[in-house]
């Protein structure tokens, strides 16, 4: 597999000409199953730098993204899931991440998963120098080609969320599409999980046409819901699909393997 950089909608700024007004990403969760709302300033900067936080809210679409800057012995559960649903997902992870937990990572490129870049060490990215974030993103890029032998890590998720034109240019540049998010509950906290039914509904209230869930695989509670929320969403008519398919609509798409016996 390969990854290919998607057209930007505009030209880039004169390097070092773009603001670095730091925002703190947000968006307003809709009741009914509703698409959610964000910022339009938010929205004309992702359409700038080619980044997405929402699919076609027209098509009954998911998009499954999990971040995982650290292991609390659920991943694998969540794999074994998505492996028996056949359902894709992104794994958007840490240097510590792709330090400890090798087996995983080879795991979810074995299986079909994408793992996009969440940083080597976590930092707010318009925080810190366009050499510090340079070395943040292809530092990971680097070590997860290690790991893997792929070379196709291209997904972006801007760690804490936040985010500046600045910080979108130049990892545009470097030839990531940053990846936001419609839908998302307070998950990560592990010391408030409420049990299955809790992270069940959280999720049933709230998925709506285009969601692109953020998720956290360190929450057991997410672990043991998952399984019905795929099966009862595919019921109404949702299906699952990988960031590709979102990014690369109109592109080509990943190489994928062919017959070498013709």
């Amino acid at each position: 597999m390969f990854c290919i950089v998607i057209s930007l909608q505009a030209p880039l700024n004169v390097h070092g000409a773009e603001s670095n007004k730091i925002y703190n990403w947000s968006f307003n969760p809709s009741s009914n199953n509703e698409p959610s709302k964000t910022e339009p300033i938010y929205e004309d900067l992702l359409q700038k730098y080619g980044g997405y936080w929402i699919g076609d809210t027209m098509e009954k679409k998911i998009y499954l993204t999990f971040d995982n800057g650290y292991e609390n012995g659920y991943t694998e559960k969540v794999l074994d899931v998505l492996k028996e649903k056949n359902v894709p997902a992104t794994f958007f992870v840490t240097g510590h991440y792709l330090k400890e937990e090798q087996e995983l990572i080879q795991r979810m490129v074995k299986e079909g998963h994408i793992v996009g870049n969440h940083s080597y060490h976590h930092p707010s990215l318009p925080e810190v120098s366009d050499e510090r974030l340079r070395r943040e993103l292809e530092n990971l890029r680097e070590l997860y080609k290690d790991v893997t032998g792929k070379d196709d890590m291209c997904y972006l998720r801007p760690p804490r969320g936040t985010f500046s034109e600045r910080s979108l240019a130049r990892s545009a540049e470097l030839g990531y599409i940053n990846v936001f998010w419609s839908f998302a509950y307070k998950d990560w906290v592990t010391q408030e999980q409420k049990g299955w039914k809790y992270a069940y509904d959280s999720i049933m209230k709230r998925v709506h046409p285009g969601a692109i869930m953020l998720l956290h695989s360190v929450s057991g509670d997410n672990a043991e819901a998952l399984p019905k929320v795929i099966d009862d969403l595919q019921k109404q008519g949702y299906e699952f699909k990988s960031l590709d398919d979102l990014a690369f609509k109109r592109e080509l798409p990943r190489e994928f393997p062919t017959d070498e016996s013709n």
